[in-house]
């Protein structure tokens, strides 16, 4: 893009939404167009992320928000139950997506993988946004290949619809990828109360905490022979996810097709 890229923020009045707005205001490379909640239509977007008036809407269907800003990048950050048909609606206008919003099944991907490629149009889907959360998964996999053994904790706050993370399956996948399957634990232990092991991804074990006062936390602890080894990670704002959301706003448009994560396009 040789212009400003036009970017229309979906969720605009949620937590991370408003930071996004906060985030490419505050970008002179960056042009918001648009926003989109239905809590909040007709309302300015600045205002609700807490800043003075900028003349932005806020409207209540992203097809509309759409049609009448022109977007080139639409940030997506509402929920599970909404971020497909999002997804479907901004590559049916060849708008590229940015999503941070999690629960995408592995079907999901696909069919958004196969949108993605026929409209000819980058779209990126990043179970986290957070440079040192990149870092963690990356390290966790480089680990693996000499602690094969590991359980994942991931905390977060209680508002959190989906579990485990899109962080913490996106960690069990790369851990995966360097490890032969096996169970672990021992192979008569017994659960006195149900899923206290944690969900079972590849013989790893995912707990997931939810509790107030938590933003986005998570460690992988590997255990071997008379050591263990703790990687850790912790989003204390949620201006810790900023610098990538505007990372992926500036380049998503020099690509093509589904990304899956965003250290294919900062590393």
């Amino acid at each position: 893009m040789n212009h400003k890229p036009r970017v229309l923020v979906c969720g605009a009045k949620g937590k991370m939404g408003r930071e996004v707005v906060k985030a490419v205001l505050g970008d002179p490379g960056l042009q918001l167009v648009g926003a989109v909640d239905p809590s909040s239509a007709g309302e300015d977007a600045a205002v609700a992320a807490g800043l003075p008036p900028q003349g932005v809407i806020i409207y209540s269907d992203l097809e509309t928000a759409i049609e009448e800003t022109k977007p080139d990048v639409y940030v997506d950050f509402t929920n599970p139950m909404a971020v497909l048909e999002n997804v479907r609606v901004a590559l049916r206008h060849k708008v590229s997506p940015v999503v941070g919003t999690t629960g995408l099944s592995p079907k999901d991907l696909e069919e958004i993988a196969e949108r993605a490629a026929a409209s000819d149009t980058g779209c990126l889907i990043a179970p986290n946004f957070a440079v040192g959360a990149l870092l963690m998964m990356r390290f966790a996999r480089e680990a693996a290949r000499f602690f094969p053994h590991v359980e994942i904790i991931e905390y977060h706050h209680d508002q959190k619809l989906d579990a485990p993370s899109g962080t913490a399956i996106k960690t069990a996948e790369l851990i995966r990828e360097e490890r032969e399957s096996i169970r672990q634990g021992h192979p008569e232990e017994e659960e006195k109360i149900k899923c206290s092991r944690g969900g079972d991804f590849d013989g790893m074990r995912i707990h997931s905490v939810r509790l107030p006062g938590l933003v986005a936390h998570q460690e992988v602890i590997f255990g071997a022979l008379g050591q263990t080894l703790t990687i850790r990670h912790d989003s204390i704002s949620r201006e810790s996810f900023m610098p990538g959301v505007l990372a992926a706003i500036h380049r998503i448009g020099a690509y093509k097709g589904l990304i899956y994560g965003l250290e294919k396009i900062l590393f």
